[in-house]
């Protein structure tokens, strides 16, 4: 194998790991959630969104743009079909995963984070969860067909255009 490929090979791990972590959201995490009642559910992600934050999330939700970014520039050939593939893949999570995670669900994470379930109103309680779950659940869902769109890409460009040694 050579440079560039091993670089593919490794930005693809942390991709489809967090591809793997937001589709497991997108298709049990969150519609078990939505079945708590109102403080259970705040409560629940409350303790997530702070767990999450561990140096494993970071290493993966940072590692794969800079490998990303690294496999575009050691690929960098106009006229292949397997740069494009590593190109998308790079927009893709750059756009639809790392910037959509910091522009939509870390504010509403972090709005969550500073509400205090202990001395909130069952009213208070309940507006937040309306304030918050739809939206997460919605931008967690975007950052999911990136993140596909990512590995995808990702895997085509291993596959399918590998380089003649």
């Amino acid at each position: 194998m050579k440079l560039h490929e091993i670089t593919i090979a490794a930005a693809a791990i942390p991709s489809a790991l967090l591809s793997g972590l937001f589709f497991a959201y997108t298709f049990s995490v969150n519609l078990g959630l939505h079945k708590l009642d109102d403080k259970t559910y705040l409560m629940a992600m409350q303790n997530i969104n702070r767990e999450i934050l561990n140096p494993v999330f970071y290493g993966c939700f940072l590692g794969a743009p800079l490998l990303l970014i690294a496999s575009s520039v050691l690929y960098f050939d106009l006229s292949s079909p397997k740069f494009y593939l590593i190109l998308t893949a790079c927009l893709s999570y750059i756009i639809g995963v790392f910037m959509i995670t910091g522009t939509k669900n870390v504010p509403l994470n972090n709005q969550l984070d500073s509400f205090d379930l202990s001395r909130a109103s069952s009213e208070s309680i309940h507006q937040m969860r309306l304030l918050m779950e739809e939206p997460w659940v919605f931008w967690n869902n975007i950052r999911t067909a990136f993140s596909l769109i990512t590995i995808v890409c990702l895997i085509i460009s291993l596959v399918f255009f590998r380089s003649k040694d």
